[in-house]
């Protein structure tokens, strides 16, 4: 239903999300901006590694996501860190509620990304790793990679 789609250009990925968390469903958010704020973001300049998500009397918030300041934007800026509103359908913002009311459960932004002229936030449904998973995730990522060194040895070398 509210399943992310393709993306456009890529602004930033949140590769933490994926290292600490299972991705169970991705969202397809609209996020609130300042002009001076999406000048910033086409030159790049945004970062939500430290970001969360939080609901608050039915309406969606970003926190910790630091656009840069726009250099040409003098009075016009915006504090880096401030507070922004996420832009979902109601439906989609009650299924997350009750989601979220189960044990272990989070909302996390995984990547910021123009679609056409609009820039959007993929945010996932996440529930937390524990430390073993973690480890389990590196030692496949490590056996992964060795394969394909062996292969490209075995095949080009």
């Amino acid at each position: 239903m509210a399943k992310a789609k393709a993306q456009g250009k890529m602004i930033a990925n949140n590769k933490k999300a994926y290292h600490d968390y299972f991705i169970l469903d991705t969202y397809e958010s609209g996020i609130a901006l300042a002009g001076t704020e999406v000048k910033s973001l086409r030159m790049g300049k945004c970062s939500i590694k430290e970001s969360f998500i939080r609901i608050e009397d039915g309406e969606v918030f970003i926190y910790g996501m630091h656009i840069s300041p726009y250099e040409k934007g003098n009075i016009f800026n915006k504090d880096p860190l401030r507070v922004r509103k996420l832009l979902l359908h109601k439906s989609e913002i009650n299924k997350l509620i009750g989601k979220t009311k189960e044990k272990g459960m989070a909302i996390v932004p995984l990547k910021v990304y123009f679609s056409k002229s609009l820039v959007k936030v993929e945010i996932g449904l996440a529930k937390g790793k524990k430390l073993y998973d973690k480890r389990d995730d590196i030692a496949k990522k490590d056996q992964k990679r060795e394969a394909e060194r062996e292969f490209k040895i075995r095949n080009f070398g």
